[in-house]
């Protein structure tokens, strides 16, 4: 796990930005503690690495450069599949002088070139530079897990793992891109390759870039989730084949030289990979908790609890405070280079600091909402198909996925979400799938009378639906299920993964993600649909393959949290409110054009009316002061 930097030409001299490169590497040195390298190709390349030391602590070092002095890698990340990849190289007569995993992945872009991403089994985000040609390949793992950045100024091409490195060119202009802004106003993240910058790219997850010099010359997917349904399987042959794939997942995730623990919520996601990781290892593991003492509706230790017995785990909790909040959270959007969709970065970044006083690599639950249906709006997408299956007896899905006789013992996990189905229900009843689902998610809704005139006037809903329409309606997404599951695994889980390498790498933890390896997903996605989301319950398949492996208690919860923050009682009184008062409420936040200084003066008043929008508008100012005010 590291941090990469790069500049790259195709004619200019690169003689005088070596020191560039440095003040590139000194934004991210979070990233990496245990060590700094850098290689100089003349009016070629530079290349730029900060190292977390994980595996083959002494010999590791990167900017990675080949025997014969051409090529040269530098990689953030984990190939977790390394040691099997080690032996295919050894068969084709590869000399190693490491044990890293770093050397592997090297030897496999000299041998295969773009086509060894099909092998690789991790999470990454590297550049490979051949130094014959002065060709290089740029590529990022399949779900988005490690982040990769570029943009273009002046005949140079930069890359980076965090947007701030690019602060270091002194004829870099921090400018907000209006497009990424209106896209974070509706959905809370930018989709595709946008970023709140103006100019500045990300690489898709499963994409890589081919160039040589400053030239991108291709941008292509390596993989893609596959919707064309195994008709032949029994619902029980699918479920021993998720099972033995996760266990294979934390398996395989579980190398590493250096110590290891495991977050663990309370849900069923994060104890289920706590389960698996404590039986594998054969022995306890730590385990890292997070919760608020302001409500019972913040705590779900006794969840915890109840997995660190079953799992003869070591459990370790922090209780984040209003204090902490307040002082802390300009410094974690800063962290996230970008305005994020929730305040559970704050809870999450507590969590992190606490396992990195224990260990160096920690297991975590994310995708298992994505992958497995495991969000509440799925249902309630389904029991509006279920109402318009028995009203006008159509079948939209074939056979109807879910009736209105086989969803109603499901629908108890609905009852914190009774504002959300009034204003889904509001207008649009029973219209076409995309437009059905992009009234579930669109935030802008209920924040329309927040805004300034001049942004209504500005906001493009056209422009947004036919962005959103793009990822929703896949060619082969013919199950309302499978759209909605494949949208948020294309949008929301990147978001998402975005704020668990920004608040772990922020305190230099590397965080794994077991649940998301393509083998899972690819399985997963050919699933029939009535197996996926049978009678509408929410992750049927994840929770029928943990029976044998969790608690009742674990299995049966209809109490989903979320790591919710109590921002609403916060805002009562007390440090917080001061601090988003005095932070909404600036001169410089009433000049933005954004939001309705009488409607920001009201919400902070009664902010039990609209805390998301709060939320919103906070993370958003704060992002302007952090990178847009500099």
């Amino acid at each position: 796990m590291c941090g990469i930097v790069s500049i790259h030409s195709s004619d200019n001299s690169l003689e005088n930005m070596s020191s560039q490169l440095d003040d590139m590497l000194k934004q991210i040195l979070h990233r990496g503690p245990d060590g700094e390298g850098k290689v100089f190709i003349k009016d070629q390349v530079l290349l730029g690495h900060r190292r977390l030391a994980v595996i083959d602590l002494e010999h590791g070092q990167q900017p990675m450069v080949s025997e014969d002095g051409c090529y040269n890698l530098i990689f953030n990340g984990e190939i977790y599949n390394y040691l099997e990849l080690r032996q295919l190289l050894l068969t084709k007569g590869v000399a190693f002088k490491t044990s890293s995993d770093t050397e592997v992945l090297l030897q496999m872009l000299i041998h295969f070139g773009s086509e060894a991403l099909q092998e690789l089994n991790g999470m990454f985000a590297f550049i490979f530079h051949d130094g014959k040609r002065n060709e290089w390949i740029a590529a990022r793992d399949p779900f988005g897990i490690k982040p990769l950045y570029f943009y273009e100024s002046d005949g140079y091409l930069y890359f980076a793992s965090e947007i701030k490195c690019f602060l270091a060119n002194p004829k870099f202009q921090a400018k907000r891109n209006d497009n990424a802004l209106h896209q974070y106003l509706a959905f809370q993240m930018c989709l595709d390759d946008e970023t709140m910058f103006d100019g500045v790219k990300k690489i898709m997850p499963g994409h890589f870039l081919i160039g040589t010099g400053a030239v991108i010359k291709q941008n292509q997917s390596y993989w893609d989730t596959d919707y064309i349904v195994e008709e032949n399987s029994t619902e029980e042959d699918f479920l021993e084949k998720i099972s033995f794939t996760l266990k294979d997942s934390v398996r395989l995730q579980l190398r590493s030289d250096v110590p290891l623990g495991s977050h663990l919520s309370g849900g069923i996601d994060s104890s289920l990979v706590c389960k698996l990781a404590a039986d594998q290892l054969g022995n306890s593991i730590p385990l890292f908790h997070g919760k608020f003492s302001e409500s019972p509706d913040y705590d779900e230790s006794k969840f915890a609890r109840i997995v660190s017995e079953a799992t003869n785990g070591i459990l370790h909790e922090v209780i984040p405070s209003a204090q902490e909040f307040a002082e802390i959270l300009p410094k974690l959007i800063y962290a996230m280079d970008e305005p994020v969709a929730g305040p559970g970065l704050f809870p999450q970044y507590a969590v992190s600091k606490l396992a990195k006083d224990h260990v160096k690599v920690v297991l975590g639950g994310q995708g298992g909402d994505e992958l497995f249906g495991g969000y509440a709006r799925y249902l309630v997408g389904y029991l509006e198909q279920a109402l318009k299956g028995a009203i006008y007896e159509t079948q939209e899905e074939g056979e109807h996925l879910v009736s209105l006789s086989s969803i109603v013992p499901h629908l108890p996990v609905l009852k914190q979400y009774a504002p959300l189905l009034s204003q889904f229900w509001e207008k649009g009843l029973f219209g076409e799938m995309d437009h059905r689902y992009f009234r579930l998610i669109d935030r802008s809704q209920g924040v329309q009378r927040l805004f300034h005139n001049e942004m209504l006037e500005s906001f493009n809903k056209d422009y947004l639906f036919s962005t959103f329409q793009k990822v929703f309606n896949h060619p082969d997404t013919l199950s309302y299920i499978n759209k909605m599951t494949h949208f948020d695994q294309k949008t929301l889980l990147p978001a998402l993964l975005q704020v668990e390498d920004r608040v772990s790498m922020n305190v230099s933890l590397e965080s794994r993600v077991p649940l998301l390896d393509t083998r899972i997903v690819d399985l997963v996605t050919k699933i029939p649909p009535p197996f996926k989301f049978h009678g509408g319950r929410t992750k049927h398949l994840l929770k029928e393959t943990a029976k044998k492996l969790l608690p009742e208690a674990i299995l049966n919860r209809k109490d989903k949290m979320g790591f919710p923050v109590p921002l609403k009682e916060w805002m009562q009184s007390g440090p917080v409110k001061e601090f988003v008062s005095d932070i909404l409420l600036s001169q410089k936040s009433k000049s933005r054009g954004i939001y309705s200084v009488k409607s920001l003066e009201e919400i902070i008043r009664n902010p039990g009316v609209g805390s998301r929008q709060l939320w919103g508008a906070l993370s958003l100012e704060l992002w302007h002061q952090q990178f847009i005010d500099r």
